[in-house]
């Protein structure tokens, strides 16, 4: 059992879990908690680590047992090093580490996110909550926008990472990607098309950009159109991740009643 925080596997764990240069050097992430355990683990994947303590839940320890199974290492830890670990106020008592690998893109995309200077974790997270249920094919991360694979990011998108095809790109890959056979849209709050009024059916890329700064220079050089969503209530803009939900879905709308 770990009882120590000089342990290197309980530094490992720390060093991801807070630094992005971490997880980017070492192609790894954490995962907290056994929702998030379970989702990995149904997505197939095995992890390089597991720390748990004693007391887990029954569905916690099912899906413990599968990450024995599936021959990855699994350390006991103490309850206090995990809390000391864990980013909620009480640990579930699992985390595993995983390698950062992204799924393939498919080839032939006709349903792509784009976030663009999306700085907040919970929005980013919640972007890709909703992406994934939409059924997008792949969302694509522009320069400025925050890391996908941050705890809260993580928590926030509920298993949306082991669905969806996530990837870095700096806005020449982003073209390569999407050109000339994707029409690319920015939402933009109060100009441009209102979002009823566009033929979605094509194959489309929606840009969203973060609620601070709003889209960059850059995509804002690249996209093909403006969309809107009307506001009758006369508000000033919605939440970035409400309002690419609402996009989102009207484009599924389109492509599943018409």
């Amino acid at each position: 059992m770990i009882t120590s925080v000089q342990n290197i596997k309980i530094q490992r764990v720390r060093a991801l879990l807070g630094r992005r240069q971490e997880r980017e050097a070492a192609r790894s992430f954490v995962v907290e908690g056994v929702r998030l355990a379970e989702e990995a683990q149904a997505a197939g994947l095995r992890p390089e680590l597991v720390l748990y303590a004693a007391g887990l839940s029954v569905r916690g320890q099912s899906v413990l047992n599968a990450f024995a199974a599936a021959g990855a290492e699994i350390e006991e830890a103490t309850p206090g090093l995990l809390d000391g670990l864990s980013a909620t106020e009480t640990s579930q008592g699992l985390l595993a580490v995983f390698p950062l690998q992204a799924l393939p893109l498919p080839p032939y995309l006709d349903f792509v996110l784009i976030a663009d200077q999306v700085r907040d974790p919970g929005n980013l997270g919640t972007l890709l909550r909703s992406a994934a249920a939409a059924g997008v094919q792949a969302v694509l991360l522009a320069p400025g926008t925050t890391d996908a694979y941050a705890p809260k990011v993580l928590r926030s998108a509920m298993g949306a990472h082991f669905r969806l095809p996530l990837y870095r790109m700096d806005w020449d890959e982003i073209i390569q990607v999407c050109k000339p056979r994707l029409k690319i849209y920015l939402a933009e709050a109060g100009a441009g098309t209102p979002c009823w009024q566009i033929d979605f059916r094509q194959a489309a890329a929606l840009v969203v950009g973060g609620e601070a700064e709003g889209a960059s220079p850059q995509a804002r050089s690249v996209v093909d159109a403006l969309v809107t969503i009307p506001m009758p209530g006369k508000s000033e803009s919605l939440n970035a991740a409400i309002a690419a939900s609402i996009l989102l879905f009207e484009i599924v709308r389109q492509r599943v009643t018409l």
